[in-house]
């Protein structure tokens, strides 16, 4: 069980752009140890703090390594994206929007700046699939969601086939319960 539950969309906190935080307290470092517990428990690669119902300036992210083991993780706290550079398409998905993949565009390397739990600014150089993830999150950050990256045509397409995918879902899962209490 995820230690936070998971905003999902149409909720209107995911539109939300999130303000900047000034506190770097035993609060703010609660709130980010419960965001690396629920994102590994959901099986994500980043999870901002929007998307556990929190509009402040916060993401975390582990990206795998090679074999799949999940590799270090990062805190970061008011960031900025200074430079980008190239661009790439990746197949994202959401925590927020379960079971929808769709190519995206991002920037292929970005240099970013941020602060850690403790208040201290840090600079990091990142590229491939950890260049996608912060900008993924930052997008969030800002009130922007990754089917908001989609043409108006593919982003109908995608929101109609995820709305009809959580339909069936709760549909399934009425017909379990009314098979439990059946007994």
């Amino acid at each position: 069980m995820p230690k936070r539950p998971i905003v999902t969309w149409p909720n209107p906190v995911l539109k939300e752009r999130c303000t900047p935080v000034e506190h770097f307290d035993a609060a703010l470092h609660e709130l980010i140890d419960d965001m690396l517990e629920t994102m590994v428990v959901e099986e994500g690669i980043g999870l901002a703090a929007n998307q556990v119902g929190v509009t402040q300036r916060i993401f975390v992210m582990s990206i795998p390594d090679e074999e799949g083991r999940q590799d270090s993780a990062f805190e970061m706290i008011n960031p900025v994206i200074e430079e980008q550079r190239g661009e790439v398409q990746y197949e994202e998905g959401c925590l927020s929007f379960p079971d929808l993949n769709e190519l995206v565009t991002r920037a292929a390397e970005i240099q970013i700046t941020f602060q850690d739990r403790t208040g201290a600014h840090q600079k990091m150089q990142l590229g491939g699939i950890a260049a996608v993830c912060v900008q993924h999150e930052l997008d969030h950050l800002d009130g922007i969601t990754f089917v908001d990256r989609l043409s108006p045509l593919k982003r109908r397409l995608a929101l109609k086939a995820y709305l009809r995918n959580q339909r069936q879902k709760a549909g399934d899962d009425r017909a379990e319960q009314r098979r439990a209490l059946r007994g």
